[in-house]
């Protein structure tokens, strides 16, 4: 990326090129990509002398334009794990096909297909809908 070599976000993903540095997503995406803390959750692990508290910080960052990432990080105070997750979703950032719901008119603009996502107990299923229409679910999977 610093040769020159590579001009694009799109050629890193055409050739499945490994993104290893997040600085990499910093320099092709720049101001557009925002990102978003999701949930911060303490998790416990019982020790000898009690309890130790670490929090787990969930961020998803984007462009509003098809690129996403969801990054999920660990540790003993709250803004380590925030920072750390931010880099985590820069490095898991991926594009997002797009496609149209009815007439092929403008840009695409909604998921192309019924997608159904599973992790845990929670399902999450995509189903595409007419422009401006946004995201029709609770307020946390709404972020």
């Amino acid at each position: 990326v610093k040769a020159g070599k590579i001009s694009d976000l799109e050629t890193i993903y055409l050739f499945s090129l490994p993104v290893k540095e997040f600085q990499i997503i910093d320099h092709f995406l720049k101001e557009k990509l925002n990102d978003e803390v999701m949930k911060i959750m303490p998790v416990q692990k019982q020790t000898s002398a009690g309890q130790r508290t670490r929090f787990k910080a969930f961020v998803a960052v984007g462009d509003s334009n098809g690129h996403v990432g969801l990054g999920v990080k660990c540790a003993k105070e709250v803004a380590t794990a925030i920072r750390a997750a931010i880099i985590l979703a820069k490095l898991s950032v991926i594009p997002i096909r797009r496609g149209y719901w009815g007439a092929r008119m403008g840009m695409p603009h909604t998921v192309p297909c019924k997608v159904t996502g599973k992790c845990g107990s929670v399902r999450v299923r995509l189903i595409p809908a007419p422009r401006g229409t946004g995201i029709v679910s609770a307020p946390v999977p709404k972020k």
